[in-house]
């Protein structure tokens, strides 16, 4: 059960957090925004100017009325999304104005959401984590260029992760990293927990290679394009690699890799996948071999003790 929540939870979070750079918008009925992610460099007693589009993809002929707010962002160890204040991390949610924070989209069109980060001098150095959230809105309660409370629930969401110059400290561990060296059904999955004990957010790497047991011709390997997780500070992630092709039945060599911030793990198992109906046919076919071998044996001590 604690596995089946890591994963479901996993699932969750990989529809809100994109990897650097992605423009995939994460839609809550027409509305979406692009890029849903954004990671920037912050320095102490400076502003910073950043942007975002914001589309309503609507196929009827009414505006779609938004607005947005700042709000905390964060994991806690389960991958759950957490909307609370973490002090040491999401300090950043104060320094954040939203410039035109409401507006109307009419269908198929899309506005710019322009907003700054006034640092303070003091801001403290390593990661800060918001996330602007951009939601529908009763239009009665718009006021030009102010931000309104809104349900996140009924919104999409702008995650920024900032890193704060200064004494930022990149170290992690990797908990755990292990691949199942038999399985009955699914796929081969290689699995590990990472925690990220410095106080900047790092990007873990995880990869995969399997080879049939008697050839050194890799089947699968995402070596060219490993899969990454960004890990924030104090966060504990679990990771699933999958080769989602694997077949009915086999006996390979996987090895299994991971990175973080310096810290290395390394699993190389020989895995059998075994159908459980093939399993007791397999279990049948012995004992029914042993016993025809018994009483082979047996039948012939009775004959030559008749022959004698």
């Amino acid at each position: 059960m604690k596995n089946l929540k890591k994963i479901l939870m996993g699932t969750l979070m990989s529809f809100m957090v994109a990897v650097v750079g992605e423009t995939t918008a994460y839609a809550s009925v027409s509305l979406n925004v692009a890029p849903m992610h954004q990671k920037i460099v912050l320095m102490p007693g400076e502003s910073y100017e950043g942007s975002f589009t914001v589309s309503n993809a609507a196929s009827n002929d009414e505006a779609l009325h938004y607005g947005t707010s700042v709000m905390p962002f964060y994991l806690d160890d389960s991958n759950s999304v957490v909307f609370e204040k973490n002090d040491n991390y999401n300090q950043i949610v104060d320094w954040i104005t939203v410039k035109n924070g409401t507006g109307s989209l009419a269908p198929n069109s899309s506005e710019i959401i322009r907003y700054s980060i006034d640092v303070p001098e003091n801001a403290p150095a390593g990661g800060q984590y918001a996330m602007i959230k951009v939601g529908s809105v009763n239009p009665d309660t718009l006021s030009s260029g102010n931000s309104v409370n809104i349900d996140i629930t009924y919104g999409v969401g702008y995650l920024i992760y900032a890193e704060v110059t200064g004494a930022t400290e990149r170290r992690g561990e990797i908990i755990e990293a292990d691949v199942p060296g038999f399985i009955f059904d699914g796929n081969i999955t290689a699995s590990s927990s990472i925690k990220n004990t410095g106080n900047v957010h790092g990007i873990a790497k995880y990869t995969l290679q399997i080879f049939p047991l008697f050839s050194s011709e890799e089947v699968f390997t995402n070596e060219e394009e490993p899969a990454t997780r960004t890990i924030i500070p104090e966060q504990t992630i679990y990771n699933e690699t999958v080769w989602d092709k694997t077949p009915v039945f086999g006996v390979f060599n996987v090895i299994y890799n991971v990175e973080y911030e310096g810290a290395t793990a390394q699993v190389k198992k020989m895995v059998i996948k075994c159908p459980i109906w093939l399993l007791f046919i397999i279990i049948f076919a012995i004992v029914a071999l042993i016993i025809w071998l018994v009483l082979r044996a047996k039948n012939r001590g009775n004959k030559r003790r008749a022959e004698a």
